[in-house]
């Protein structure tokens, strides 16, 4: 079984001029121990994702499917259990770190308020297991007398990576956890990620809208747009190999270092992602697609096998290799 699983998971805001479709139908799995990176652009849904795995969404969000979490349903947790679930079983890091560390308080009692909450520790085994914490992602012990201003964008951050670790849960979701950082800061808490997964044996669930990030660091990705997952696979290969024109023009948007050419002629996607609430007819993706036929203005293709544990969803998906070559150079 696996650790977790969604089962056709919809989000759906209510606001004053209608109701706003931000996830339609997702199903997704992750086995312990895997890092899943779901990936697209801002509207696309991902973070609206990962917040309902965990019940964060605010109240006018109607969540409908299931999310099972070794078998149990989050969604049809009672208050009390959910609260024994949230960073005892599964944990967050969230995208800003420097709105979700409380600023009055001191990190130290911040990352200790879980484990005294479970009633995993007493005061002074909490401030012993902070001091792990910090030492664990890269922070001398004496950063938990520290405000949260009083730290850097990466130090925060790690701060916030601690927290998650702190009751040694099975699953991290994590939510664009290095967004507002440098290249070099991104790069250092992008390896602390990866390590401390594979230390501990975590599951990791990663939102990004950088596809070259999710390939390193993840097993599989799903590649979202307008609300729902349009190709997943093995993370080389829908990097490298990819059957959506969509994911295909996420990965050819990052430049090959050391080549003139990519650098001075960068390959983008025109055009914008569609309101959700105006969704296209047919294929959601068909007006910015480069490939797409006169059928995709009125068939809507759902995921369908494009190769050994790999899904797409295209009429083009699962074509010859030869002519998904061309579709490529189309796409470029």
């Amino acid at each position: 079984m696996s650790l977790l699983e969604l089962d056709n998971l919809s989000v759906t805001y209510r606001i004053a001029s209608g109701e706003v479709p931000a996830v339609r139908g997702v199903s997704l799995s992750l086995d312990a121990g895997e890092a899943l990176g779901v990936v697209g652009e801002s509207g696309s849904g991902k973070s609206t994702l990962a917040m309902a795995l965990l019940r964060l969404l605010p109240k006018d969000a109607r969540v409908e499917g299931r999310v099972l979490l070794d078998g149990e349903d989050i969604l049809a947790m009672s208050w009390g259990r959910l609260r024994a679930v949230r960073w005892a079983e599964a944990s967050i890091v969230f995208q800003g770190a420097q709105h979700g560390l409380n600023p009055v308080h001191r990190i130290g009692a911040q990352i200790a308020e879980p484990l005294l909450v479970h009633g995993l520790a007493k005061p002074d085994q909490a401030r012993r297991r902070v001091a792990e914490l910090l030492e664990q992602v890269g922070l001398p012990a004496w950063r938990a007398r520290s405000y949260p201003h009083e730290l850097s964008g990466g130090q925060r951050q790690r701060v916030m990576i601690a927290m998650a670790l702190a009751c040694s849960p099975r699953l991290i979701i994590a939510d664009e956890p290095t967004t507002a950082l440098d290249l070099m800061v991104q790069a250092q808490v992008l390896q602390l990620i990866r390590d401390l997964v594979a230390e501990h044996g975590i599951s990791l669930l990663m939102i990004s809208h950088d596809l070259s990030v999710l390939a390193e660091l993840c097993d599989r990705l799903a590649v979202m747009y307008a609300g729902r997952v349009v190709e997943e696979g093995p993370a080389a290969e829908v990097f490298h190999q990819a059957q959506h024109p969509y994911a295909r023009a996420l990965a050819g948007a990052f430049p090959t270092v050391g080549d003139p050419v990519s650098r001075l002629a960068p390959r983008g996607l025109g055009g914008d992602p569609p309101d959700p609430m105006q969704l296209p007819t047919g294929c959601p993706f068909h007006p910015r697609c480069p490939v797409a036929l006169d059928e995709c203005a009125t068939l809507d293709i759902g995921l369908r096998p494009a190769g050994e544990r790999r899904t797409a969803a295209c009429v083009h998906a699962g074509l010859h290799p030869g002519l998904d070559s061309g579709l490529k150079e189309d796409v470029r």
